[in-house]
């Protein structure tokens, strides 16, 4: 385990993305000064983050920065604001690497996109990518199906992350988000938090090809791509859907039969989207799961 040495940051109003640059290079190095650090990203991780998830999405990053050394872009548009410009925060951290001299340095970039910058994202974040690195982009709450931000982050990105749990009115908005696939690798926390259940549901195979009805105690989310996920599976879309809405998937039952728990607890937010991030190509049970749910 990593050890954090040293936090250095900068802020900037109305900067060019030059200024963003220079700052980063300025930290590295001031954050190297005493000890030889390494810059070992794997990844460019960018997070769209509109107003009301700022918390949740930096609080999600925490501890993170050890298991996936990166350059992470958080944006947060604000495309009502009164005036336009670009307001920057950039965090540099120097994490001990145990048995040695040296350290990782992990940059974390905050972009305030203020009134018309909000509107054209990947050229502004085009310039901080990491060059040869794959692109993860974390979308906070529903995507804005059609518009020109989405379909420009999306088109600079290898995978997109979503969390369907966010969303309202599921399983409507999967039909949108099948139209993604063929342009990137899509990830669903909501389908991640359902995994247990996955697993723990196969067990009871060959009773389970038989099942008509499977009720689920959980959010929509989780009981549509559960249900989704049977259907496509056993190749029988008439399975029908029962939903007891939850907070949290708490319960399954099969025809009236309720299904034992499985083992574990429930994984916490910050290490499934860690998960997530160490996915690199599409998922074909979790798109035909998707694409089952519109049935």
């Amino acid at each position: 385990m990593a050890t954090a040495l040293k936090e250095l940051s900068w802020f900037g109003e109305d900067v060019c993305l030059a200024d963003v640059d220079a700052a980063l290079s300025r930290l590295r190095t001031e954050a190297s000064a005493e000890r030889p650090s390494m810059r070992t990203s794997v990844m460019t991780h960018i997070a769209w983050v509109p107003t009301g998830w700022v918390e949740q999405a930096r609080a999600a990053l925490e501890g993170m920065a050890e298991l996936h050394p990166s350059r992470t872009i958080l944006l947060l548009p604000q495309p009502h604001a009164d005036d336009n410009r670009i307001d920057a925060r950039a965090e540099v951290e120097r994490w001990e690497v145990p048995e040695t001299d040296r350290g990782l340095v992990t940059e974390v970039v905050e972009l305030t996109l203020r009134g018309s910058r909000a509107a054209a994202p990947a050229s502004i974040v085009e310039p901080l990518l990491i060059s040869d690195l794959p692109v993860f982009l974390r979308w906070r709450g529903e995507p804005p199906w059609g518009t020109q931000e989405l379909d420009q982050l999306v088109g600079v990105t290898d995978r997109l992350i979503v969390n369907s749990i966010e969303w309202d009115d599921v399983p409507g908005p999967y039909a949108r988000l099948a139209e993604l696939f063929p342009r990137c690798a899509a990830s669903d926390i909501a389908w991640a938090r359902t995994s247990r259940w996955r697993s723990h549901l196969a067990t009871l195979w060959p009773a389970l090809a038989d099942v008509r009805t499977v009720r689920v105690q959980g959010t929509a989310a989780q009981a549509s791509l559960l249900c989704g996920w049977l259907r496509s599976r056993l190749g029988r879309h008439d399975i029908a859907l029962e939903h007891d809405p939850a907070e949290q998937l708490e319960g399954v039952a099969l025809d009236g039969e309720a299904v034992p728990l499985p083992p574990g607890d429930p994984p916490a937010p910050s290490d499934v989207l860690s998960d997530e991030l160490e996915r690199f190509t599409p998922d074909p049970v979790y798109e035909a799961a998707v694409l089952a749910t519109l049935d």
